[in-house]
Order: C-alpha cells, then sequence, then structure tokens
C-alpha cells in the first residue's frame, strides 16, 4: 500500500486520537456543569451535532477546493473549538461548552472522509485494502487517546480536564503538518464540470441504501453503548482510570482487525463481513446482559469494536460500488449526515435512556436494530451491485 495511504491512516490516527479523548471526558464533564442529570450527555451530543452540520458541506466543499483543503479548514475548526473548550471549563460554562464541543464535531465532520480519500489515493484493485487500512491509525488511537484523557487531567491547575483540550490541540496541529506530506489528488474535470443526478436517482441505485442502513446501525449502536458505558461503569463504582481502560480496549477493537478486514472482504465479499460484524454486535449485547463486572464491560466493548469494523467498513465498501464518479460527492454527504445523523440521536439520548431503561434493558432495546441488517442483507443483496448510468 503507497505511503499517502498510510500518511491518511496517520491523520486518521491523530484525529481518533482527540474523539477519543472527548468521548472519555465529554459526559464526565456533563456530570460536573450540567444542570439535570437529562443534560448529562449534551455536550457529546452538540459534537454529533457539529458532526452532522459538517458532513454535507464538508463533501460538496471537498469537490470545489480539493480533499487537502478541505481537510485542513476542518483542522482549523477543530483547533478553535478545543481552544474555546478550555475558555468554557475555565469559567464554569456548560452551555459555552457545548458550543465549544460543537466546533469540534465540524471539524470531526471533514475528517470522517479520510476513509474515501484513501481510496483516491490507491489503484483500483487495492480499493478495499486502501479503505481499512486508512483506518489502521486507530490502533495508536487507542492507546494515545484513553492515555492522554487520564494524563491530562492536571496539566492545568485548578481545572479538572482542560488539559485534555490542550492535548486535542497539539493533536489538530500535528495533523496540519502531516497534511502538507500527503499528495492527494486534486479536483478532476469531472467532479468540478460534470452535473450529478438528482438525489433520488442516486438512492435508488441497487444496494446503495443497503450499505448506507448497515453503516447507520453499526455507528448508531456503537456510538450509544460506547456513549453510556463510562457512565454506567461510574454507577457500577468503578473509577475513571478502569472506564478509560474499558474505552481502549473498545478502540482497540475497532481499528485492530483493520489490518485484515481489506483480505477479508477480498475473500469473503463485503456482504458477509457486514453479517459477520453483526454477530459480533449480538455477541456484545448478550456479555452486556449477562453481568457489570469490569471484565464484562470490557469483553462486551471489545466485541461491540470488532462488530463495528466489520459492518462499517463492509458498507463502506459496498457504498463506493454504488455511484457514478460525477454523483461521488453526493452520494457520500448523503451517506455521511445518515451516518452521523442517527449518531447525534444516539448521543442526545444516551443519558436519558440509560437513566430511564437502565444499562441492561438499553442492550435490550438496541439488539431488533443490529438483527435487521443481516436479515435485509440476505433478502436484498442477493446479486452484485451494478450502477448504471
Amino acid at each position: 500500500m503507497n505511503r499517502n495511504v498510510w500518511l491518511l491512516a496517520l491523520c486518521q490516527a491523530l484525529l481518533m486520537s482527540g474523539n477519543i479523548v472527548l468521548i472519555s471526558v465529554n459526559g464526565l464533564i456533563g456530570q460536573q456543569l450540567s444542570p439535570s442529570d437529562t443534560w448529562v450527555t449534551l455536550p457529546v451530543s452538540t459534537q454529533f451535532v457539529g458532526l452532522m452540520l459538517a458532513t454535507i458541506p464538508a463533501s460538496l466543499i471537498m469537490a470545489k477546493i480539493g480533499r487537502k483543503n478541505g481537510f485542513m479548514l476542518g483542522n482549523v475548526i477543530g483547533i478553535l473549538g478545543a481552544m474555546l473548550c478550555v475558555y468554557a471549563l475555565n469559567q464554569a460554562a456548560f452551555w459555552l461548552f457545548c458550543f465549544s464541543t460543537l466546533l469540534l464535531g465540524i471539524g470531526i465532520g471533514f475528517g470522517t472522509l479520510y476513509r474515501f480519500a484513501a481510496i483516491e489515493v490507491s489503484n483500483p484493485d487495492s480499493r478495499d485494502k486502501a479503505i481499512s487500512l486508512s483506518m489502521v491509525g486507530g490502533v495508536l488511537a487507542a492507546v494515545l487517546g484513553p492515555n492522554l484523557a487520564i494524563a491530562s487531567q492536571h496539566w492545568l491547575p485548578g481545572t479538572h480536564f482542560s488539559g485534555a483540550f490542550v492535548g486535542i490541540t497539539v493533536l489538530y496541529v500535528l495533523s496540519l503538518v502531516v497534511l502538507q506530506f500527503i499528495g492527494l489528488p486534486p479536483v478532476t474535470p469531472v467532479e468540478k464540470d460534470s452535473q450529478p443526478r438528482a438525489v433520488s436517482h442516486i438512492i435508488r441505485a441497487p444496494g446503495y441504501l443497503v450499505a448506507v442502513f448497515a453503516a447507520v446501525v453499526a455507528y448508531a449502536v456503537m456510538n450509544l453503548l460506547m456513549t453510556v458505558t463510562p457512565i454506567a461503569m461510574h454507577k457500577h463504582g468503578f473509577h475513571f482510570e478502569q472506564a478509560a481502560l474499558v474505552i481502549e480496549w473498545h478502540v482497540l477493537g475497532m481499528f485492530v482487525p483493520s489490518f485484515f478486514t481489506g483480505s477479508l472482504i477480498g475473500k469473503i465479499g463485503n456482504r458477509m463481513t457486514i453479517i459477520l460484524g453483526s454477530l459480533f454486535f449480538i455477541a456484545c449485547i448478550l456479555v452486556n446482559m449477562n453481568g457489570v463486572s469490569e471484565w464484562h464491560f470490557r469483553i462486551a466493548l471489545v466485541l461491540l469494536g470488532v462488530g463495528w469494523n466489520f459492518m462499517f467498513i463492509g458498507a463502506t465498501s459496498k457504498l463506493t460500488q454504488t455511484y457514478l464518479p460525477q454523483d461521488k460527492s453526493r452520494a457520500q454527504a448523503i451517506n455521511e449526515f445518515a451516518v452521523f445523523g442517527s449518531v447525534t440521536i444516539t448521543a442526545l439520548l444516551a443519558g436519558n435512556l440509560e437513566v430511564t431503561l437502565g444499562w441492561q434493558a438499553l442492550n435490550l432495546a438496541v439488539l431488533p436494530f443490529v438483527c435487521a441488517v443481516p436479515l435485509i442483507y440476505l433478502l436484498f443483496t442477493r446479486t452484485p451491485t451494478k450502477v448504471k448510468a
């Protein structure tokens, strides 16, 4: 695999490291600053609102100014958001902190497109491996993110967790530097001048909505359970360091398989890879419903991570087979908006669902959505996907 893919993976690692820090501390900051338990996960929710709002503009902006300039813009917005988070925490300003995480979410929204950029710098026969390897950086993030969250707790005197956002600022600055060494292709005449088809034509392409549905379920269920886990662990008497370690194991489960997921797709196809991912999700839910020891949380979140990897990368692979070159920006934008719109909803509901349903009942509630994925794939993807002009 070429050098550009590995550098994109490094950018992805830096982005994800910051995201893991956010996941590790946002719920706890919400517990400290929020006016009621209902709003505990609002900082996480506003992060994903920003991400959702950025998905369509980010893709369309990159179609005009190119991937590299788009990624640089996203990093600058992320830096501004992280610096404003430090100020908001110093002022104990909950609503300002929520706005700051909104800006961070917008920056992350631009970064979600790294995996599509990896396709564009690779040979056609290496597409699936490029998608998968572009996310290998998550392995570095799995180690760097939680440890940064722990180490940065007392970087700034008098304000708990402010140091985490200093660390996030550094990560975004490093990403800006790495981007200068990546040879991303310029905007092509097809992308710039061709008239894309109507949205109705794009979503009716064979396999498109099926791929979007799998990606939505993978990310929404994963985000819901991951977001609630530190809160559930805290309620069951575990310390922050223990929750951060569980998140570290979870992120390793998300990204270690990326070393071979592309090859797996090449052998069994994206449909079977997605179905395999759903089985890991089901195993995660069964473990969570069986107990609340630290090992239950740890094993379940590893299974959750592996399931997400297979299902999400498999869905991305299938998605890229369903649109024409001139439809790329719109097709990707619709997919990202659907995925991160659902993630935003689950993040917003997470705190309330944990309070009203409880940890184990919440796991049971998401089971039907996970089971629907293999059923839909078996019913609607019997033949190979072909895109007609």
